[in-house]
């Protein structure tokens, strides 16, 4: 195993209705390269992950918004699924956690509706960046240019579109987050 993360903390902002597989295989792949992952919500207890349009497990979370600080942490994960981020891009709290990460130029990595979180924190303009084709306008409208492909690695960004772009996002994640 290898360890290229081993003393990193990395925060995953998520909420109800996450995309299970969006918030497990990044974390996987982090925990793996040794870094550890803090899960952090609006709420304490656990999040409701989605399989799709299906119910999925539910994950525990690690601290609250109100618990926590950006300078503690390396990087941000962004999972999607549609209610998660659309949730939390309506929590001041969230939405200034996110744009903390950019303010202090540190790695972030968003998938499918994640980079909803990121147009809220007015982050996207002249970026090149993906997503679930369904945001295309709104990132457009923010000021970023859509593009339609697996991954995108834009400076300290790395953007993609769907569960099945998972390895190829894992893969750029972890090599942006070693960097950090």
């Amino acid at each position: 195993m290898a360890q290229s993360l081993k003393g990193k903390r990395i925060a995953v902002v998520a909420t109800d209705g996450f995309e299970q597989s969006e918030l497990l295989e990044p974390r996987r792949a982090l925990e793996a390269e040794g870094a550890t992952v803090e899960i952090i919500a609006p709420k304490s207890g656990e999040i409701q992950g989605m399989e799709h349009h299906d119910k999925g497990q539910k994950v525990h979370v690690d601290h609250t918004l109100e618990e926590v600080v950006p300078e503690n942490y390396a990087a941000l994960v962004l999972p999607g699924g549609v209610a998660n981020p659309d949730t939390l891009r309506t929590i001041p709290k969230a939405v200034g956690f996110i744009k903390k990460f950019f303010e202090e130029n540190k790695p972030v990595a968003a998938i499918c509706h994640g980079p909803w979180t990121l147009v809220e924190a007015g982050v996207v303009k002249g970026r090149t960046m993906t997503s679930w084709p369904s945001l295309k306008t709104d990132l457009r409208n923010a000021g970023a240019n859509w593009v339609d492909r697996e991954v995108v690695r834009e400076e300290k960004l790395v953007t993609s579109r769907k569960p099945d772009d998972l390895p190829a996002f894992c893969r750029e994640m972890v090599d942006l987050f070693k960097a950090a």
